[in-house]
């Protein structure tokens, strides 16, 4: 009687760890990370945004500037692709552009760019103190290269995404070039749970 007590014990405890197996992740599962909790910044409609405003949906935010020739319209295209892959689902998702250029990405040029790529996407700014503030909170560097005394400098800049569950917790970074449908698969993983 006792052994089947305790076959039936093991077999529930392993019933149990079963269920609430960690989720296997494409990308870097940074859940825990002791950054990346927070901003405050305008969107590109003028609204005061933090992160907090996106709760319940999983989302995205990828750091670039709109004259970038390459990384970052790439970016925005791949979470194009991640946003018609999720289908219905895609409405959970919210893409958030900042820009690490604030002297040139105005809020009129930010609201062409960003929602060309997807019309839910939204561009935040900040003033050049909001920004570096928001970039060392993510963990993120930029400079201006080039021609710095000009206005045709280009920015170098941290190329990777962060992505928060719908409780708002930092738990991955995609970095830049994973397929769509790694991102696609990780955030169907976020909004199963």
């Amino acid at each position: 009687m006792f052994r089947t007590f305790l076959l039936a014990a093991a077999l529930a405890l392993a019933g149990c760890s079963a269920d609430e197996a960690p989720p296997s992740f494409a990308n870097s599962d940074i859940t825990g990370a002791d950054y990346g909790r927070d901003f405050q910044l305008t969107d590109h409609t003028g609204a005061p945004r933090a992160l907090a405003d996106y709760r319940g949906k999983v989302v995205t935010l990828f750091f670039g500037y709109t004259q970038c020739p390459d990384v970052c319209p790439t970016s925005l295209a791949t979470m194009s692709e991640v946003m018609r892959l999720l289908g219905p689902d895609a409405d959970r998702l919210q893409v958030l552009f900042m820009t690490v250029d604030p002297e040139r990405d105005t809020p009129e040029l930010l609201s062409a760019y960003v929602p060309a790529f997807d019309p839910r996407f939204v561009g935040l700014f900040g003033t050049p103190a909001q920004t570096a503030e928001v970039a060392r909170e993510f963990k993120i560097v930029y400079r201006k290269a080039g021609d710095t005394d000009g206005p045709n400098y280009t920015v170098d800049h941290s190329a990777g995404t962060y992505v928060f569950d719908p409780q708002g917790r930092l738990r991955l970074y995609v970095r830049h070039g994973a397929p769509a449908a790694d991102i696609a698969s990780d955030i169907k993983q976020l909004l199963a749970r």
